[in-house]
């Protein structure tokens, strides 16, 4: 017997996300710092059934961001993640979709 999913895709970290970075992360690419798996964020396992956010990979099981926000604080750890990488022309094009500036 199987455990059941009770995780989202990391889409559902968008919101979360965007208090702090100004691109879309859930588009970005990561590499996984236990498996050496590259994916994007959205494709990560996101927990939300405790204080905060917990994404982990989606191949190996390892916690890849915790993000907690307080009253006045917001607290993020991405040391699940040897880098982050998020692809500047496509998030332009988006931003002036938007009416944002273009990313320089």
């Amino acid at each position: 017997m199987s455990a059941p999913m009770n995780y989202l895709d990391g889409n559902a970290a968008a919101g979360e996300l965007s208090r702090i970075f100004a691109m879309d992360i859930t588009s970005a690419e990561g590499q996984c710092a236990n498996c050496g798996a590259k994916r994007r964020f959205a494709e990560a396992h996101l927990y939300v059934q405790c204080p905060g956010l917990v994404a982990r990979c989606a191949l190996c099981g390892h916690v890849l961001l915790r993000l907690v926000n307080t009253q006045h604080h917001v607290f993020l750890d991405l040391r699940g993640m040897t880098c982050l990488s998020v692809d500047a022309a496509e998030q332009g094009a988006s931003n002036q979709a938007y009416g944002h500036p273009p990313i320089r």
